[in-house]
């Protein structure tokens, strides 16, 4: 009984150890592990499920990593299994260690260089310049996929600022989906922006949007230039919505709702007066004066 006690706080503490770590803001994700195995005291157990999670953690947050002094994401889309990755640039796999956040045991991945690979090829050199000019921390990698006999592309780009000693972190995400067909395609498109700021708050905010649009195929010139000025627009509306909604945000909540109310008296306060007085009344007596 007493062994089956220990057996159910263990994976309790697991449980709720997965869950905090989930939980992690991106680029906060090694110092949640410190944190946790400062908490838990159990190092091994945190570093057991950390290993885990943050597998999940940098898929899901398309981290960006150097490797052949060339940047990869890491997604779901070129995830091979067993933390191996595989790079649709340079052809090649390696594996990768969540927590370490180190490569090993690179190694050639065979790529048919096909009529797929030649428009993969083409809308990523087209993408590449435009985020390259228009995101100063940015990237992106286009993926291909067989779905049932079906050519699909993922095209990610992830872009992000990570400032813990101003107490703030943000990502900006998306990814957009489109098959290879004859004359049109459909083209559908995820953003995610991720901001947290905990210097004496802890806030965090969270902004998604899906997008849809079709797009003609012509030639895989003429589709990788349409369909970056698509994501381009969209980019734009997204952006400049988010600055809309915050201006909106500061007006009518901080400034209306969460301001502390005061009766409006139209009275004149002396300030300097008032602290002169409390001077004056704090050194003539010994009663202590609330402040």
């Amino acid at each position: 009984t007493m062994y089956a006690g220990q057996e159910l706080r263990q994976l309790e503490k697991a449980s709720l150890i997965c869950s905090l770590l989930r939980q992690s803001p991106p680029g906060e994700f090694g110092r949640v592990v410190q944190d946790l195995s400062a908490l838990v005291q159990n190092d091994k157990l945190v570093r057991q499920e950390a290993a885990h999670v943050g597998a999940c953690h940098n898929k899901n947050n398309f981290t960006p990593i150097q490797i052949n002094r060339r940047t990869v994401l890491l997604t779901h889309y070129n995830d091979l299994g067993g933390n191996r990755f595989f790079d649709p640039q340079d052809k090649f796999s390696f594996e990768f260690d969540h927590l370490r956040g180190v490569t090993s045991k690179p190694q050639l991945h065979g790529v048919l260089l096909d009529e797929g690979e030649l428009w993969r090829e083409a809308v990523h050199r087209v993408l590449k310049a435009y985020v390259s000019s228009h995101f100063p921390e940015g990237n992106c990698c286009v993926f291909r996929k067989s779905l049932r006999k079906r050519q699909m592309f993922v095209a990610c780009i992830e872009a992000h600022q990570y400032q813990p000693s101003n107490h703030w972190n943000g990502l900006w995400k998306s990814d957009w989906t489109f098959a290879l067909t004859p004359f049109t395609t459909h083209v559908t498109g995820f953003f995610l922006l991720q901001i947290h700021y905990f210097r004496d708050a802890n806030l965090h905010v969270t902004v998604s949007k899906a997008v849809s649009e079709t797009l003609n195929v012509i030639d895989r010139s003429q589709f990788a230039t349409d369909f970056v000025k698509f994501v381009k627009a969209e980019d734009t509306k997204f952006h400049t919505a988010i600055l809309e909604n915050t201006q909106a945000l500061s007006e009518d909540i901080w400034r209306k709702n969460l301001r502390r109310k005061l009766p409006v008296t139209r009275t004149f306060m002396n300030w300097n007066k008032l602290l002169k007085d409390q001077h004056l009344k704090t050194n003539v007596s010994d009663t202590e004066v609330p402040p």
